[in-house]
């Protein structure tokens, strides 16, 4: 005899709960043993690891090579080999950093991890009164950059897509707001973003994401690529000023320099950049150059290059462009 459909479907609800839960504890446990080991251990960690996942599991070793071959052409076999290993390496410094940063990284000594490569820049940025968008890359340490930002006393509104976790989902944005982010889910929080950029706040939204077959197709990396079409308006509509930041790494775990990649001011754009298309072809390419000049630190192993379905290509792209 079957069983009612919503018995059914509660025993699959609860199944789920408990393998998201056993998921968060295995998260946990990994975070504790991340803060019970010195820094140097991490490093070493990192190596080890990397070294595991690029030749012996060698995960996703094709789509990786895939992007690389496009990215950087010309290159050796054995140079695509290193910038994997340093890819594997960096990713697992980064969850070792996320774990460490709230014990180790403090407003009274944050100088002692980070430096500002041009602080006229970021100060000229955060004292204007107008609202700023900041935009990164998968480059770098993303989420220490936006936990630097609430420890300079600039706290940032960050867009963020929803973990199918709920438990991890929660963990992280615990980290993610501990030094003042206030953390936006993808979908469905623009009259949030609206608000926010009315009463001047700064936003901070990851440049190089899939945006579907409705978004805005462009040239990254040499090949193309859909980017979300919000980015740009953000700036165009609200004038606020963007800058293309990155926190890279420079020596070890927990060392990085803040690089800014340029600054575009709807008071001042040029042409070109007076536009949806234009001013997202731009910031991608403020992105490509960091990929390109220290590859080993960019998202490889990220699919952000999808074909383009046939029955898209025809339709044009609205445009929206400064006033």
């Amino acid at each position: 005899m079957s069983q009612p459909a919503n018995v059914t479907s509660r025993t699959r609800a609860m199944i789920e709960t408990a393998s998201d839960y056993a998921v968060y504890v295995l998260v946990r446990i990994v975070f504790c043993v991340i803060q019970a080991i010195p820094l140097s251990w991490c490093d070493k960690l990192a190596s080890g690891l990397a070294f595991a996942l690029n030749d012996w599991v060698r995960f996703r070793q094709s789509l990786i090579q895939e992007n690389l071959s496009h990215a950087l052409p010309g290159l050796s076999d054995a140079q695509y080999h290193e910038i994997s290993f340093q890819m594997w390496r960096h990713l697992i410094l980064m969850g070792c950093e996320i774990a460490l940063a709230p014990r180790l990284i403090h407003d009274s000594n944050w100088r002692r991890y980070f430096s500002i490569s041009d602080r006229r820049t970021l100060a000229t940025i955060f004292l204007d009164p107008r609202p700023v968008v900041l935009v990164a890359g998968h480059f770098g340490n993303f989420e220490l950059g936006g936990y630097l930002c609430g420890l300079l006393g600039a706290p940032t509104y960050t867009v963020a897509r929803t973990l199918d976790n709920p438990f991890v989902h929660r963990f992280i944005n615990d980290f993610r707001q501990r030094s003042g982010q206030y953390i936006l889910p993808k979908d469905g929080s623009s009259d949030l973003i609206e608000a926010a950029l009315s009463q001047g706040q700064t936003m901070t939204l990851l440049g190089d994401q899939y945006a579907g077959e409705k978004g805005i197709w462009i040239d990254f990396l040499g090949r193309s690529a859909s980017c979300h079409k919000a980015l740009a308006l953000f700036t165009l509509s609200s004038q606020a000023p963007m800058l293309v930041v990155a926190s890279r790494r420079t020596n070890g775990p927990l060392q990085f320099s803040v690089d800014f990649g340029g600054v575009a001011d709807p008071r001042h754009l040029p042409d070109e950049l007076q536009s949806v298309r234009g001013l997202t072809q731009w910031y991608n390419e403020r992105i490509a150059e960091q990929a390109r000049e220290f590859p080993g630190q960019y998202w490889w192993v990220h699919r952000r290059w999808k074909p383009k379905s046939n029955r898209n290509s025809s339709a044009p792209a609205r445009e929206v462009r400064a006033a």
